[in-house]
């Protein structure tokens, strides 16, 4: 399956947020959400089918996520359009780095890809 950058289908990172106050299991204490637009300024439409993760931790831990959808979902967008969402990721260690894409179909049948800028989460260090 050969695919394509789409010249126009753009994803920003538009805030990365430390949850200090979530409940998080004992092996990953560190919670960070992530709001991301993903936008479609090109002339064709495209439905977006699915998106693949990778998150270097401080630890040496790898995450690869890979799966259908964006949050459950198979956002469709026609030229001009965007579509925003939010998500978490929850790791040990002082810091993550996170990188990616998006995989989607365009209205004629190409499977196109979009970067998602790499960005990282820095767990503030704690005051007492």
């Amino acid at each position: 399956m050969e695919m394509v950058e789409l010249e126009g289908l753009s994803v920003v990172v538009d805030r990365v947020v430390y949850q200090s106050d979530m409940v998080t299991p004992e092996d990953r204490p560190h919670c960070f959400a992530y709001f991301i637009t993903i936008r479609n300024d090109s002339d064709i439409t495209v439905t977006i089918k699915g998106r693949k993760w990778v998150v270097n931790e401080a630890s040496g831990n790898k995450t690869v996520v890979e799966g259908d959808g964006v949050v459950g979902m198979f956002p469709e967008l026609e030229p001009g359009e965007s579509f925003d969402y939010h998500s978490f990721h929850l790791f040990s260690g002082d810091w993550a780095v996170a990188t990616g894409s998006y995989i989607g179909v365009d209205e004629n049948g190409r499977t196109v890809i979009t970067r998602i800028p790499e960005f990282r989460m820095d767990v503030p260090s704690q005051s007492n």
